[in-house]
C-alpha cells in the first residue's frame, strides 16, 4: 500500500501514525537539508509534540537547496510529505511509525523566491539545519568562512538569485528586518563544536558582505542557539525498504531506519520562542558545552577511531568491527585514556555508563551501519572531531598515542589501495588533493599531515609527527590488526 495521506488509516496496528490533524499544523520551523538524520531526530519530536496535542504552530517545511535533493522533492510530493521512521532494536524488533510533522517541502532550485517568503513569512520563528559539518563553508583550523567560494561569490553578485543556504537566508532576513518582523532563531544541529557560534559566525560574515547594517541586526537581535544532537542513522537501503515492504505491506520510497537510542540537549536561546520540547524529552539548558564535547569526542570520534582500522582490516560493517573485543578494548581506551580527560563535568552523565553504552550501540547488528559511511568526509569530520582531542592532551602533557594512530590509519586508508591490494572508493570533497599527498607517504612520511589546511600547526609539533610516524609506518608495514595489536599491548 502506498504511503499518503488518504492510505492512513488502512495501515496494519504494528504501525503507529499520526492521530493529529495534519491539516490544522501552521509552520513555524523552515528545515534545511532533509535527510535521514532530521527525519529521525528533530521531525520525530515534532511529531511527538503534535502526537501529545501540543505544537501545532510548529509544524516543518522542508527545504532542499543542493540538486540531489530533488528527488527528496519528488518522494515528498508523492508521499504528502509523510515518512515511515523504525527503531531497530538488538533483538530484530522494530518499533515502526508513520511521521506527519513536516508538512510542506520546496525545491530551492526550482522556486527560491518561495523559499525566501516562507522564511520570511510572520509565522516563521525558527529555521533549522542540518546541512552537514562541511555545509558551513569555514575552516575547521582558521575558523574563517571562505569568501572565494565560487557559490558564495556568485550569492554576493549583485542581482543575483540566492542559491547557496546563506543567500537563501539572510535575503529572507533582510525581508524581515524592511518589514519591521523580528529575525528568526538559526538552529543548527550539526555535529560541530559550538554549532551555534558557528552558524552566527558564518551566517553573519556572509550577510556582513551583503549589507553591514543587516548584520548589525542579525547579531544584536538574532539567536543562534547550541545543540547536540544524536541518534546512528545510517543511509537508507534497498534493503531497508524491501524488509518495510515484507513486514507491514507499506511502499515507502524513502523511510528512515534507525537505532532507538536517541538524545537533543538544547541551548534555551530563541528570539520567537520555542516548541516545548522539554515535554518530549528534549534536554532544555542553559548551556550546552559540557554535553556537545561529551558525544563529540566519545561517540563521533570513536567512529572515526574504529572506522579506518576496521576497513583496513577486512569489516565492512559497524557491528561486526565493535563485536571484536579487540577493537572495543580500543575504543574504551580511546575514550577513558585520552578523550575523556579533555571533558567538562557533564550534569547528570555517569560518563562510565555513557562509553559502555556507545560500544553497545555501535555492536547493534540490525544497524547494518557501514563502515564506508563512516570513514566518508573525513576531512570534515577528523579536524572537528578528533584533532581537537590531540591538540587539548598536548597542551596538557596527556596521552596521544591512540588518536594519533587514528588520523595515521586516516593517512593509510586515504592511499586508495587496501591491504589486499584492492582499490578503496575515497568520499571526501578534498578526495582529489588528499590521495595523491597520501599515496606519496611512503617515501615522505609526513607529506600527509604537513597539509596545513586540514591540520593547522599540528606539523610543528615534534612529539605528535614522532608519534604519527611511528603509527604510520607500522600500518604500512605491518597491517592494521598487528598495528592495534602492539597499540593494545602497551596500555
Amino acid at each position: 500500500m502506498k504511503l499518503n495521506s488518504r492510505n492512513l488509516d488502512d495501515f496494519i496496528e504494528d504501525v503507529a501514525v499520526p492521530t493529529y490533524d495534519r491539516s490544522d499544523i501552521t509552520v513555524g520551523i523552515v528545515h534545511f537539508g532533509v535527510g535521514g538524520f532530521h527525519r529521525a531526530h528533530q521531525a520525530m519530536y515534532i511529531d511527538r509534540l503534535l502526537q501529545q496535542g501540543q505544537g501545532s504552530e510548529w509544524g516543518i517545511c522542508g527545504v532542499g537547496v543542493l540538486p540531489g535533493d530533488r528527488r527528496m522533492k519528488d518522494v515528498m510530493e508523492a508521499q504528502n510529505c509523510l515518512y515511515t521512521l523504525a527503531l531497530k532494536h538488538s533483538d530484530g524488533t522494530w518499533d515502526t511509525r508513520v511521521i506527519g510533522s513536516i508538512v510542506e517541502y520546496l525545491f530551492a532550485p526550482d522556486d527560491a523566491e518561495a523559499v525566501i517568503e516562507k522564511m520570511a513569512a510572520e509565522t516563521t520563528k525558527i529555521v533549522s539545519l542540518t546541512i552537514t559539518e562541511g555545509g558551513y563553508n569555514f575552516s575547521a583550523t582558521t575558523g574563517e568562512f571562505d569568501v572565494e567560494n565560487p557559490a558564495i561569490v556568485a550569492d554576493l553578485a549583485d542581482g543575483a538569485v540566492p542559491a547557496t543556504t546563506f543567500g537563501l537566508v539572510v535575503e529572507a532576513l533582510s525581508r524581515r528586518k524592511e518589514r519591521g518582523l523580528m529575525p528568526f532563531t538559526i538552529m543548527s544541529c550539526d555535529n560541530i563544536e559550538g554549532n551555534g557560534h558557528i552558524a552566527q559566525s558564518t551566517f553573519t560574515t556572509f550577510a556582513r558582505l551583503k549589507d553591514p547594517a543587516l548584520a548589525e541586526w542579525i547579531t544584536t537581535e538574532g539567536a543562534f542557539p547550541n545543540s547536540m544532537v544524536d541518534r546512528i542513522t545510517p543511509v537508507t537501503t534497498p534493503e531497508v525498504i524491501e524488509e518495510l515492504s515484507a513486514r507491514y505491506a507499506i511502499d515507502d520510497q524513502w523511510p528512515v531506519a534507525g537505532e532507538p537510542f536517541t538524545q537533543w540537549v538544547l541551548e534555551d536561546n530563541f528570539t520567537l520562542g520555542r516548541p516545548p520540547l522539554d515535554d518530549v524529552g528534549v534536554q532544555v539548558v542553559d548551556d550546552v558545552t559540557p554535553y556537545e564535547l561529551m558525544k563529540l569526542r566519545l561517540l563521533n570520534a570513536s567512529h572515526q577511531a574504529l572506522a579506518y582500522f576496521g576497513y583496513l582490516s577486512g569489516f565492512r560493517l559497524v557491528h561486526e568491527v565493535c563485536q571484536d573485543p579487540q577493537f572495543a578494548a580500543f575504543l574504551l581506551a580511546y575514550m577513558d585514556e585520552e578523550a575523556t580527560p579533555t571533558l567538562q563535568a557533564v550534569p547528570g552523565i555517569d560518563l562510565t555508563e555513557y562509553k559502555h553504552t556507545l560500544i553497545e550501540r555501535f555492536s547493534n547488528p540490525e544497524i547494518r551501519d557501514t563502515v564506508a559511511r563512516l570513514c566518508a568526509e573525513s576531512s570534515d569530520r577528523i579536524p572537528k572531531w578528533l584533532l581537537p582531542v590531540i591538540r587539548k592532551n598536548l597542551e596538557t602533557g596527556g596521552e596521544i598515542t591512540r588518536s594519533t594512530a587514528v588520523v595515521a590509519s586516516w593517512a593509510r586508508y586515504a592511499e586508495a589501495v587496501d591491504e589486499s591490494g584492492e582499490p578503496i572508493e575515497i568520499v571526501d570533497q578534498l578526495k582529489d588533493s588528499l590521495v595523491p599527498i597520501a599515496q606519496s607517504q611512503r617515501e615522505n612520511p609526513t607529506a600527509f599531515i604537513a597539509n596545513r589546511a586540514v591540520f593547522g600547526d599540528l606539523i610543528d609539533n615534534e612529539r605528535f609527527v614522532t608519534e604519527y610516524t611511528k603509527q604510520l609506518t607500522s600500518l604500512q608495514e605491518n597491517g592494521a590488526r598487528a598495528t592495534l595489536e602492539a597499540l593494545m599491548s602497551t596500555r
